[in-house]
This record gives C-alpha cells, sequence and structure tokens, in this order.
C-alpha cells in the first residue's frame, strides 16, 4: 500500500511539473505563469508600465504577481496531493 501511494505521489508530481497557473498583477500589466512545482515559467510586463522615473513600483507589481502565481501553484499542488494523503501534511511535499 506504501508502494502505491509513493507511486501515486510520483505521478502527481510529475503532472504538476505539466500544469500552469497564471497571476495577474497591477490591473492585469504583469503577468506570470508558474508550473505546479512553483517554478516562474515566465514574467510579461506590458512596456507601457515601464517608467524609469518610477522603477519601485515595477518592482512592487512584478513582486506581487510572483507571490500570487506561487500561492496558486502551492494550492494547486497541496489540493492534488490532498487526494493521495487524505490531507495529511506530508515534508518537502
Amino acid at each position: 500500500q506504501q508502494q502505491q501511494m509513493m507511486a501515486r505521489l510520483a505521478k502527481i508530481q510529475e503532472e504538476l511539473e505539466g500544469v500552469t497557473v497564471e497571476a495577474l498583477a497591477g490591473g492585469g500589466v504583469v503577468r506570470v505563469v508558474c508550473n505546479g512545482q512553483q517554478r516562474i515559467e515566465s514574467i510579461v510586463i506590458d512596456p507601457k508600465v515601464v517608467d524609469p522615473e518610477d522603477i519601485e513600483m515595477l518592482q512592487d507589481v512584478v513582486l506581487i504577481g510572483v507571490n500570487d502565481a506561487l500561492e496558486k501553484a502551492k494550492t494547486m499542488a497541496n489540493e492534488k496531493l490532498a487526494t493521495i494523503t487524505g490531507g495529511i501534511k506530508i515534508p518537502g511535499m
């Protein structure tokens, strides 16, 4: 039974690598795509918001987008893993 669970966990982790979530920040001027293993795949910034005089605003918007994408990916992974673990938290997963 433990071997079955480990095989199912490995399969889910493999699946998570292939699925993505998207987060928009700043009203959609920053788009962040993250895979289910919480790795950022892309960041797209609308050129019209790039203001050399206000780089801090752009940095803040990018940070918000990245954190939102990572949180969405983490939630998605936890939901998938909960189907196997019955909601039990496994360290490192």
